[in-house]
């Protein structure tokens, strides 16, 4: 799996990781749940996220199994849900999910998105406490405006933000329009999630690429979201032949001709 440096932190990370939404709530899947993450951490898809609402906590239980007995070859990142995101509450969220993923430190951590009920400051600050003590090695946010990315990092003393995880995929590219280009010229990592919504991928002209690549349309899309040095993605699996289909998505490359094919269909998908 290809890594490239995440950000202003400079650490190398997968370009394509694993999420981990919806894991963790039934307990008959587990088992395959737990087999399909060690599938991709075997194969390079290092780049863990979770978060302590997914599963109420479960989730990151998944992923402390999965994880468990190679914690150094494991990017680990999880989320403080906002109602949590007070100075104290911020703490012992992290605290919690230290527990639930079986282990000492996260690489990175995470405002799940923007509370409207406790100061940015707070939660800022805190973040620099976990920082401060070990408990986390970066910080960053999630599903954040430009607006409120200012905000975050003016409150920010010591540290800056690693990444802003956000929605991106064929059919919503909404973050090319201000927070990709703000994040880019921060040196912000964007990670973009749920990269294969809605299950088309612009099926015409991405299905045509894949053919000629004698690939996937899954690859093609994963390859065109992660095009830029910025980007990173991570999309779920649970089924083995999936988890080998995301970690061979980025052993071609796309023309200049495909990236214009496949930024064409996705305008012309919107007018």
């Amino acid at each position: 799996m290809i890594t490239r440096p995440f950000g202003v932190t400079g650490e190398r990370v997968a370009v394509i990781g694993q999420g981990t939404w919806r894991m963790g709530e039934r307990p008959d899947a587990e088992k395959d749940e737990v087999r399909a993450l060690r599938l991709g951490i075997d194969l390079g898809l290092t780049h863990i996220d979770t978060a302590e609402m997914y599963g109420d906590g479960r989730a990151e239980r998944v992923v402390g199994r999965a994880g468990a007995g190679q914690r150094s070859e494991v990017f680990m990142a999880t989320k403080v849900h906002p109602r949590n995101a007070s100075y104290r509450g911020t703490l012992e969220a992290c605290e919690r999910s230290l527990r639930n993923l079986q282990t000492d430190y996260v690489d990175l951590y995470l405002l799940h998105w923007w509370s409207g009920r406790h100061p940015i400051g707070d939660t800022m600050r805190a973040m620099e406490e976990l920082v401060r003590r070990g408990l986390t090695r970066f910080i960053g946010v999630s599903n954040l405006e430009v607006r409120q990315l200012k905000a975050a990092q003016a409150a920010l003393a010591r540290e800056r933000l690693a990444c802003n995880q956000v929605l991106y995929h064929l059919r919503d590219h909404a973050i090319e329009r201000d927070v990709l280009p703000y994040c880019e010229r921060r040196r912000i990592a964007v990670v973009g999630y749920t990269p294969l919504a809605r299950g088309g991928f612009l099926r015409g002209v991405v299905a045509e690429i894949a053919r000629k690549h004698g690939r996937t349309p899954r690859q093609v899309a994963l390859n065109f979201l992660t095009r830029r040095a910025s980007l990173f993605t991570i999309p779920k699996a649970s089924r083995p032949e999936h988890v080998r289909e995301n970690a061979a998505a980025l052993d071609f490359r796309l023309t200049p001709g495909d990236l214009k094919a496949i930024a064409a269909a996705r305008q012309e998908s919107h007018a």
